[in-house]
């Protein structure tokens, strides 16, 4: 199994990157419906103030190859576009469990 774990960081106001979260929140949490290989996944926006990032992403596939087909399938590909242009930073953690 591998864990597939993305932060990111939005720019713009405080009422832009709340909506960014919601609507990219919404997309995420539909995509195990859609995506085949994508066994969970978890999606949290950040509460703390003090902290800079934004969203957290956990998704759950078989293998890392499905971390390709995952990355790559449509329904994903059009959830990330949702929020591409406020993208200021994304970082990203894939590891076997």
């Amino acid at each position: 199994m591998v864990k597939h774990i993305v932060t990111f960081k939005f720019s713009g106001t405080a009422e832009e990157k709340a909506e960014a979260c919601r609507k990219f929140s919404e997309a995420l949490m539909a995509l195990p419906e859609q995506i085949e290989c994508l066994q969970s996944m978890e999606v949290g926006i950040n509460e703390n103030p003090a902290e800079s990032w934004n969203l957290v992403l956990t998704a759950i596939v078989p293998t890392m190859a499905d971390v390709a087909v995952y990355a790559g399938h449509p329904a994903h590909v059009a959830a990330a576009g949702l929020v591409k242009p406020q993208i200021e930073a994304r970082a990203c953690v894939d590891y076997e469990f």
